[in-house]
């Protein structure tokens, strides 16, 4: 049997003859707004709940500022506690944008890969991705974004991929390998962008950002084949041949964590106790 039973927040449980008439004054408080008072269980995930469903519907877009907290924690029937915990909420998903000052307040954003990145990084600094799995995964993707990108490349985006291997070339002539090796990676950032997809290239982003740490990690190394196989994978995007461009993109791909996972493997032995 469902109990129509709730507790008041002094812990006191309230009827159903109680409960509709709340609802009742509650549904007439707030006819003219688009948030509606929730029940304080899990008052916090129920409010991003809300301000999330607002945004896929359109009532509110990226630049769009919330009521202030004195507003939304009496729409909401919570305290500015329970709000505040739920606008961060949203603020580490990317979804809102939390500014102090006179001007300040919650403010809807336009979403991006930030929170997928930081989550990603987080797992592999933990330990649950390793470097052989970031290793097949980036394989894996770079072939299919290559393959997508490949017919929607604009003269824009093929500029940018060849001052991108112009830059590499000035960051590796002046023994930069820091810079080297960031220009390098934004070279494959730049294709997961030309694909229009905005989940492969988040994705992208996600490996490269994890693949920069892990780099970092080793320390420099020189890379002979790099530029030479962008060059050769920018001509076969020119001349039209998709497959082989991913070819070689794949085969540098391998080729390049192979080296990565060949020094930390000789690092960790190295590091290990005779």
């Amino acid at each position: 049997m469902i109990s129509l039973l709730r507790l008041r927040p002094d812990g006191l449980k309230i009827g159903p003859k109680e409960i509709f008439q709340m609802d009742a004054t509650n549904r007439q408080t707030n006819l003219h707004s688009p948030f509606a008072p929730i029940q304080p269980q899990r008052a916090s995930d129920e409010i991003a709940q809300q301000i999330r469903q607002l945004g896929s519907t359109k009532q509110l877009k990226a630049g769009d500022r919330l009521p202030s907290e004195r507003d939304l924690s009496s729409t909401f029937n919570v305290s500015r506690n329970t709000l505040r915990e739920a606008l961060r909420s949203l603020e580490i998903a990317g979804l809102v944008e939390l500014k102090k000052g006179g001007t300040g307040g919650a403010f809807i954003v336009a979403g991006g890969s930030g929170a997928v990145v930081a989550s990603l990084l987080d797992l592999y600094h933990l330990g649950s991705i390793t470097p052989e799995q970031l290793t097949e995964a980036r394989i894996w993707i770079e072939r299919i974004v290559v393959e997508a990108a490949a017919p929607r490349l604009t003269g824009e985006d093929m500029a940018t991929l060849e001052a991108n291997l112009e830059a590499t070339q000035r960051a590796e002539d002046a023994g930069d390998f820091a810079e080297r090796a960031s220009i390098g990676l934004e070279f494959h950032a730049i294709l997961g962008r030309a694909t229009r997809n905005p989940i492969l290239a988040i994705t992208m982003e996600a490996i490269l950002q994890i693949t920069a740490q892990f780099v970092r990690s080793l320390g420099p190394e020189p890379n002979l084949f790099a530029l030479p196989s962008k060059r050769r994978f920018i001509a076969l995007l020119k001349s039209g041949d998709v497959q082989a461009a991913a070819d070689v993109m794949t085969e540098y791909v391998t080729k390049v964590q192979d080296l990565y996972l060949s020094r930390a493997n000789s690092q960790a032995a190295s590091s290990i106790p005779g």
